[in-house]
């Protein structure tokens, strides 16, 4: 009975043991309306993507060319074919891009290097619909291309403000990988202000990419990099094909800037100001006094520049309101600014401020 009794007294002990433990926890703190205080961690992060890619994938486009492309049949003998003068083999060699719209009159962008050398332009709306396009304008250097369609009903993207993209802000991407029609992507502004040296290319002159790890592949190309808020602050172009969630984008600003000359023209007709410039070293801002701009080292007898009163040694600061940070990017302005136009440009002389306004001429020294 003793036994029986302790044994009793041990199960009631193990099982009490095993129920847990209730502690008096603090009272959640209220706010004055009665809430519980919630701390964010992260309150930049969005819950989720779905409202900006319904406001942007009806504007994307999906992008196919066709090109004919010549070859010679190979014999195994050089010089063979060109002695007996073998006809040449013609093929259809097919691509695909990417594309948005851009306003409600069927103007459409995309990348050069998608549309480059296509005898036929072939464009997909979301909706299904095919439509044929013909190439408006172009500009190889920052390999952007302007088509046209013949349609109604088209929904065009709110263009953004490039300058405004601060890195580690979320983009998203949309576009044609592989053929997989409206894909969307997202990631962060790794980066802005790359060069082709960044790309491991050896293309000159300036620009200015983006770089994100938005996720873009083959057929990406031409598509919108777009912010949060759905609007296009860029145009995906390449890819480092030696990483990974490294991609580059052509910053909407710098094709705004070229739009209206693409649409009258087709092309950017480089414009001129008549100077040479160089950028300022540590010993030039100590002697002139300026912290950024860019120096003037000659000016051309008759040029804009001349007739407009600027000198050698004048330091650039702005050009049309907008600061010059060094010389690459005061020739991409001075490129792009428009024959005829007529612009101001604020300068340092001898310590004091002043402005010129000039009038553009066509680069006689272009191609």
């Amino acid at each position: 009975m003793l036994r029986r009794s302790f044994i009793y007294i041990v199960v009631v002990l193990v099982l009490a043991g095993c129920r847990p433990v209730e502690e008096k926890q603090p009272a959640p703190e209220l706010s004055g309306g009665g809430e519980t205080t919630v701390k964010v961690v992260y309150p930049n992060v969005p819950g989720s993507f779905v409202s900006t890619a319904k406001k942007v994938r009806p504007s994307v486009v999906n992008v196919f060319t066709a090109q004919i492309v010549r070859d010679r049949p190979r014999m195994g003998l050089h010089g063979f074919e060109e002695l007996f003068g073998l006809p040449q083999r013609e093929r259809i060699q097919r691509s695909l891009g990417s594309g948005f719209i851009i306003d409600a009159q069927g103007f459409v962008l995309t990348n050069y290097h998608v549309v480059r050398g296509a005898s036929e332009i072939l464009i997909q709306l979301q909706d299904g619909r095919d439509v044929p396009a013909v190439p408006v304008g172009a500009d190889a250097g920052i390999d952007v291309a302007l088509l046209h369609v013949q349609e109604t009903d088209l929904s065009p993207v709110k263009l953004g403000d490039s300058q405004e993209l601060e890195v580690g802000e979320w983009v998203v991407a949309i576009g044609n990988p592989f053929g997989l029609s409206h894909t969307v992507t997202a990631g962060i502004v790794s980066a802005v202000g790359r060069d082709y040296r960044d790309m491991g290319m050896g293309q000159r002159g300036y620009q200015n990419f983006i770089q994100t790890d938005a996720s873009i592949n083959p057929g990406n190309s031409g598509g919108p990099l777009v912010n949060v808020a759905g609007e296009v602050v860029g145009m995906n172009t390449s890819i480092a094909a030696a990483g990974q969630g490294i991609g580059f984008a052509v910053p909407i600003n710098m094709i705004k800037m070229i739009l209206p000359q693409l649409k009258r023209t087709g092309r950017v007709v480089p414009a001129w100001i008549g100077v040479g410039i160089r950028d300022l070293d540590a010993q030039a801002k100590k002697k002139t006094g300026a912290a950024f701009g860019v120096m003037v080292t000659e000016v051309y007898d008759k040029g804009p520049a001349d007739l407009g009163g600027m000198k050698a040694g004048d330091v650039i600061l702005r050009f049309n309101g907008v600061s010059v940070q060094d010389a690459t990017e005061l020739a991409w302005m001075t490129n792009t600014a428009g024959v005829g136009r007529t612009i101001t440009i604020q300068i340092l002389r001898d310590g004091r401020q002043m402005e010129v306004k000039l009038q553009v001429h066509a680069n006689p020294f272009s191609r």
